[in-house]
């Protein structure tokens, strides 16, 4: 196509999948300064409650994906450095 090596695009997945990695990290923890380890309320702020409720089952709805990109972006570089070395054993003189 361009002329790349399969190293190029595993590169460029690997970034890719880092970069989504890094802004899901960030976001999770900007939506776990709101979530509190305790709260007390009465009926009345049953509202807060709810909020709270809401903001746990973000978090754990988006710590799954931060799971899934962790993973495949340590998979990736793995692959990446297994192909280096790979490449680098074959072109010496051994």
């Amino acid at each position: 196509m361009f002329g790349f090596s399969l190293g190029t695009y595993l590169a460029m997945a690997w970034a890719f999948v880092t970069v989504v990695f890094v802004v899901l990290v960030i976001w999770r923890s900007l939506l776990g300064m709101k979530e509190d380890d305790q709260i007390f309320l009465d009926e009345i702020e049953d509202g807060l409650a709810r909020e709270q409720r809401e903001v746990v089952a973000r978090l754990k709805r988006i710590t799954k994906y931060v799971k899934g990109f962790g993973f495949a972006s340590a998979g990736l570089l793995l692959v990446i450095l297994a192909l280096s070395v790979v490449s680098a054993l074959s072109r010496s003189d051994v």
